[in-house]
């Protein structure tokens, strides 16, 4: 197939990337590098089979030639710093750039994928998140414009679903972790990693009580692509259902790297969800899918690439 993928060059699409050309399709990147790099697709720049085209999709439709056979839709700022650093930009390309990707599909009759989130769900009073539950956001607090962008563009879907019959899907991804993370991402794994590699205290925020779950990146990409090809159109939740608190996040950092590290306690930001598991049972039913990559296993390996790139 010919494949676009909006957002290519983020941490996630450059590993869907790769993911596709190994099986034998035709990539192109679409990335407008606000936080995406060059670095995570230049191993592609050589392959046949891989373009890439510095273009936002939400200031217009991508004018391309020939036929496309699939739009999967990764682009927008992810991490809560870059989200509250770029506003205007997340809730655009959440907005107009979903329109124009969607529009673009439907002109040339290709299927699509979104990549929502868990954040749909806001800081949720039920725990693991199903997809029948509808969330508890604040839609003027601090992470609204990545909440409602998301929210919106799914929103939207949904309506090209009903209107135009468009063969379009969506998954809502959980905490993802792994190579190609920036160094000031500004999540909590790669931040305790860089930390614990330079012999800084751990910033923990709140008591570290809040839970997350974190889903290798490897395993995330398997999920996609199986979402890719699959008949459901979903939502579907694609995470590890793995829980961990913070604490023991940081702990399990500490004895891979081997060294004792103290930890810094900041006051908890607004909003931020004090649990935050996926109910995955969609997920295996009608995609056979689940994580195998326990979180020791992921964090060595990531652990490694941030000692590459010091």
């Amino acid at each position: 197939m010919k494949v676009l993928i909006a957002g290519g060059a983020g941490f996630i699409g450059s590993h869907l990337c790769d993911r596709l050309l190994s099986d034998g399709h035709e990539v192109i990147c679409v990335d407008n590098l606000i936080t995406g790099s060059k670095k995570n697709i230049k191993h592609n720049l050589a392959n046949s089979r891989f373009s890439f085209i510095e273009f936002d999709v939400a200031e217009g439709i991508l004018q391309l030639d020939g036929n496309l056979d699939y739009i999967v839709n990764l682009a927008s700022p992810a991490s809560p710093v870059d989200y509250q650093k770029y506003p205007i930009e997340t809730l655009k390309v959440g907005a107009l750039g979903t329109l124009n990707t969607l529009e673009l599909a439907r002109r040339k009759k290709a299927k699509y994928l979104f990549s929502s989130t868990s954040e749909v769900y806001g800081d949720p009073d039920v725990s693991p998140q199903a997809e029948t539950y509808w969330g508890r956001v604040n839609p003027v607090g601090s992470r609204s414009q990545y909440d409602e962008s998301k929210r919106f563009a799914e929103a939207l879907i949904v309506a090209y679903r009903k209107k135009h019959s468009l063969d379009a899907k969506i998954v809502r991804i959980f905490n993802t972790y792994g190579p190609r993370m920036r160094k000031n991402d500004g999540r909590v794994v790669p931040n305790f990693i860089c930390q614990a590699l330079t012999g800084k205290p751990l910033t923990i925020y709140g008591d570290g009580a809040q839970t997350r779950s974190f889903c290798y990146i490897d395993d995330l990409v398997e999920g996609i692509v199986k979402m890719m090809f699959a008949k459901e159109a979903g939502p579907i939740n694609l995470g590890n259902q793995d829980e961990f608190t913070i604490r023991e996040l940081a702990n399990k950092i500490s004895k891979i790297i081997n060294r004792k590290l103290s930890v810094t306690k900041q006051k908890l930001p607004p909003d931020d969800p004090k649990q935050r598991c996926p109910d995955i049972t969609l997920a295996k039913r009608h995609l056979k899918w689940q994580p195998k990559i326990k979180l020791q296993e992921g964090l060595v390996k990531t652990i490694e690439w941030f000692k590459e790139i010091r």
